[in-house]
């Protein structure tokens, strides 16, 4: 079977999972054809993913939430005000992935959370089957229950959901945990989708603090927790371009560029982590039993820390107050079912891509039948 992903570009989670599951499919001798993925002028594609997927990558301009001032949260008068500008170049982009669809051979699309996608097969009534994965969907669950604060916006992030997948078969809903799957509204729950790479690597208990924060303004705040104790190494890792890969601000802080390896490596090694709460990295620490922080920068991001807490993978805050993950990791246990519904998760997946596909398949070849064709 041949696939075509399209891929949300913000962040690592969703580019780290298509990474894995190209690895898997190619395992089960599928092929991935082509990944186009969502870009921003804000966000640039990060090299562990061009270096590491097979198929060949390509970029189209895609909605995006714009940064604040300060970069710590998005700023979501200017991004409606900046996308709604923008609107004429997303309907190219959208031809641009209706004219790929076309032309790639692909039998499925794997949708992972881009926006685009889903318009795209509202207007253009794309043929051929689409599959959507990605923790949001489980926020689609009946079971699943959004914070209790005051946020706001809950509903339209169910919204904003639901459109990502128009036209979707079905949706493959990352989880924490497992849930029901429900039939009738074509959603599977599946484990999170965790490269090899962490399923094979052996944690250890090392004496410093391992971060990652989506928007580089949060570290005002880990600089500032520094200054009161500067005896905690923290090594940490942003998305903001540097010239050099690494920033040391002195002993015991640092900076680093994204770069999956070395991230893995020194999630590996940390006593705890702290993190900006995206799914992906959050479920890496849970894998390797390290307690977390989680200081969510959007709605979304609130959703996931809100779900982790309740599985007790750690503590939230509106901040990188790390003296909250230390008081934390003194009490804290790893989860070893977690690790097991992790384990569990090609069989899975890879299950229910290719069901899909034959359930596809039987009912072409019953319409083909019927027409004599």
């Amino acid at each position: 079977m041949k696939y075509l992903f399209i891929v949300q570009g913000e962040g690592r989670g969703h580019l780290t999972q298509a990474m894995t599951l190209e690895r898997m499919l190619e395992r089960h001798g599928h092929q991935v054809v082509g990944m186009l993925v969502g870009k921003s002028r804000s966000r640039k594609l990060p090299d562990f993913f061009t270096r590491g997927v097979h198929a060949p990558v390509h970029q189209f301009l895609s909605i995006n939430f714009l940064p604040s001032a300060a970069n710590r949260k998005p700023n979501m008068l200017k991004s409606i005000a900046y996308n709604t500008f923008c609107f004429p170049k997303y309907i190219g982009s959208m031809n641009f992935i209706r004219k790929t669809i076309a032309s790639c051979g692909a039998d499925v699309v794997v949708n992972f959370y881009e926006l685009l996608t889903g318009l795209t097969y509202m207007l253009f009534r794309v043929p051929v089957p689409q599959i959507c994965i990605g923790h949001q969907y489980l926020f689609l669950h009946r079971d699943f229950t959004m914070p209790q604060k005051v946020f706001g916006g809950y509903e339209w992030l169910r919204f904003f959901t639901r459109v990502t997948a128009i036209g979707a078969n079905k949706y493959l809903a990352l989880s924490f945990r497992k849930m029901d799957d429900l039939p009738r509204q074509k959603l599977r729950v599946v484990p999170p989708l965790l490269r090899k790479e962490v399923l094979e690597t052996v944690p250890s208990e090392g004496d410093y603090i391992h971060g990652y924060m989506l928007n580089s303004g949060f570290a005002d705040d880990v600089m500032m927790w520094h200054r009161e104790h500067p005896e905690v190494k923290l090594r940490f890792f942003w998305d903001k371009v540097t010239d050099n890969p690494l920033t040391v601000i002195d002993p015991t802080l640092s900076f680093h560029t994204l770069d999956d390896a070395e991230f893995l490596r020194q999630m590996a090694g940390c006593m705890a982590y702290a993190s900006t709460a995206g799914f992906e990295s959050v479920c890496e620490a849970m894998y390797l039993g390290k307690p977390i922080l989680m200081v969510p920068s959007h709605i979304e991001q609130e959703c996931n820390a809100f779900d982790a807490k309740k599985s007790g993978a750690g503590v939230s805050a509106d901040r990188f107050d790390l003296s909250l993950l230390l008081s934390f990791a003194k009490d804290f246990t790893p989860d070893d079912e977690f690790r097991r519904w992790v384990e569990s998760a090609e069989s899975m997946i890879i299950n229910e891509l290719e069901i899909h596909y034959k359930d596809s398949d039987i009912l072409v070849n019953k319409i083909r039948r019927r027409f004599g064709r």
